[in-house]
């Protein structure tokens, strides 16, 4: 196996899924570990169903030297918050520099910070009247959203679309590109 990932998640798990799907076949790499912080995530049923182990942080675990050393055993290549409501902290950003990524849900650096997260986001779009919104892949550093941008993948807001509608716009566009952008920072590994 030349790499293994390890997902972050705090929620339902769809980024994480499609994520699997995209590397289901492939030999090179694979999806090894799936953290989370809720015991009731539902990415933990993805894992369950997809035989990958999970495991679910306790409290100031993120930042323990115990945990870094579970990723490093693991031969982890690259972490990847997928819905990951913690902030990154540096005992883990220093020890994978640009190997640990975010998927945003929208173009930062708008509506990114402490906070903005899901609905938020959409509603913050809609609140201030945006033209366009969109995802945002970016590496983690010890602040939330300021890491170097990826990819940016936009699509227009309407004047009647709703935050729900926006949240939907935005999903096509992080199930089409995320599994490929990870693919293509894998490569340069």
């Amino acid at each position: 196996m030349e790499h293994k990932l390890c997902i972050f998640a705090s929620g339902t798990g769809s980024n994480a899924q499609k994520i699997i799907n995209y590397f289901r076949e492939r030999h090179d790499v694979a999806v090894d570990l799936i953290v989370t912080n809720k015991p009731t995530a539902g990415v933990l049923d993805i894992a369950r169903q997809e035989g990958i182990d999970s495991h679910i942080l306790g409290k100031g675990e993120l930042a323990s030297q115990d945990f870094l050393e579970r990723l490093q055993s693991r031969e982890t290549s690259l972490i990847i918050l997928a819905g990951f409501l913690r902030l990154i902290p540096s005992t883990l950003t220093q020890a994978y520099p640009k190997r640990i990524i975010n998927i945003h849900p929208a173009l930062l650096p708008k509506f990114g910070g402490k906070g903005m997260y899901g609905m938020h986001v959409h509603q913050a779009v809609k609140d201030y009247g945006e033209k366009q919104s969109g995802i945002t892949i970016h590496y983690v550093n010890e602040h939330y959203d300021e890491g170097a941008v990826i990819f940016q993948a936009s699509f227009d807001v309407f004047a009647s679309d709703s935050p729900q509608d926006i949240a939907n716009k935005g999903r096509v566009l992080e199930h089409g590109y995320f599994g490929m952008v990870v693919d293509g920072i894998l490569s340069s590994l």
